[in-house]
């Protein structure tokens, strides 16, 4: 366990370079007492590690000094390898965390790199989806570059019904969410969420600010998702549908074949009756128009009717253009 524990404050000093007492007690959860003998125990183990007196003092590696990278389980190994770099969607990424792949695999040893290869070669992950949707991520870099420097993130954004406003905030993280980027900021007035491919003329200013210190990224994520999803309520239209419809349909929103009779209602061989979960009205009446004759709705009245209108109004626009 102290062997562990000593590994990682050693990778936590490579990582930020100078860190307090405090700062490793509480990123590892321990006393600042336990941190301090642990550096102690490092440095009489032979590693230049120092203290610095002072108020910007704490611990430090000495300039140059690297540790070896540990070596990897099968568990490991394995785990890291199911993680392939095409998750990442983006291709630029990808090919970035591709080439940090190829440098891990090359300082394996022989025979573990074999096996890794072995894995690789028995797993592919294809990140799109059978209807893939188009994420301009040019802005990434500079977002990233925001978010890794804390310093405020000046850009424009275009809301979903097209209108664009100027932002400032505080770039706190990014999540990937399906293949689409999110920036998750501090703005005047509280936390917000932006997506990546919605921003443009994206400049990182040179005015730093102070990170909240309690703030966990996934923390946040989480509850703020949870919060979403229980205030979103779907939309519930009844279609009939052939096969063929309800194969299609399925790969955009849920679909559950109804059990219930509808007397009255005539449909022709081989359609059924279906309770779909749409996002909103607008989504329902858009799906039914799209399929045309390939679906009918029956429920609710009022999305019947504006479907029903829809179809004679785009009727009656053919009957007057071929005149």
């Amino acid at each position: 366990m102290k062997a562990t524990r000593l590994l990682s404050e050693l990778m936590l000093l490579q990582a930020h370079g100078r860190l307090s007492s405090r700062e490793l007690a509480e990123r590892l959860e321990i006393s600042e007492r336990t941190a301090h003998r642990d550096m102690e125990a490092l440095s009489e183990a032979g590693v230049p590690v120092f203290a610095l007196r002072g108020a910007q003092g704490g611990w430090e590696l000495a300039k140059g000094w690297r540790t070896k990278v540990p070596g990897l389980d099968e568990a490991e190994l394995r785990g890291l390898l199911m993680a392939q770099p095409s998750v990442l969607g983006d291709p630029r990424l990808a090919a970035a965390a591709e080439r940090a792949f190829g440098k891990l695999l090359a300082a394996l040893p022989g025979s573990m790199r074999e096996h890794a290869e072995s894995i690789r070669a028995r797993l592919h992950i294809d990140a799109s989806g059978w209807r893939p949707r188009s994420e301009d991520l040019s802005m990434l870099p500079v977002v990233q570059d925001a978010v890794a420097r804390d310093v405020k993130l000046s850009f424009m954004y275009t809301k979903a019904d097209g209108e664009s406003t100027p932002r400032t905030v505080d770039p706190l993280g990014l999540v990937c969410k399906q293949t689409v980027w999110y920036l998750v900021a501090r703005g005047p007035t509280g936390m917000r969420t932006y997506r990546v491919s919605r921003m443009s003329k994206t400049v990182a200013l040179a005015m730093p600010f102070q990170r909240p210190a309690s703030f966990n990224l996934a923390t946040h994520w989480n509850a703020s998702t949870t919060e979403l999803s229980r205030q979103w309520e779907p939309f519930r239209a009844t279609l009939a549908m052939p096969e063929e419809s309800v194969r299609t349909l399925r790969g955009w929103v849920p679909v559950t074949e109804c059990q219930a009779d509808w007397p009255g209602i005539q449909l022709p061989e081989g359609w059924r009756v279906f309770e779909v979960e749409f996002e909103g009205e607008s989504m329902a009446r858009f799906v039914a128009l799209g399929f045309g004759p390939r679906a009918r709705v029956l429920a609710p009245e009022p999305l019947r009717k504006a479907v029903d209108a829809d179809v004679a109004a785009a009727a009656e626009s053919s009957r007057l253009a071929a005149n």
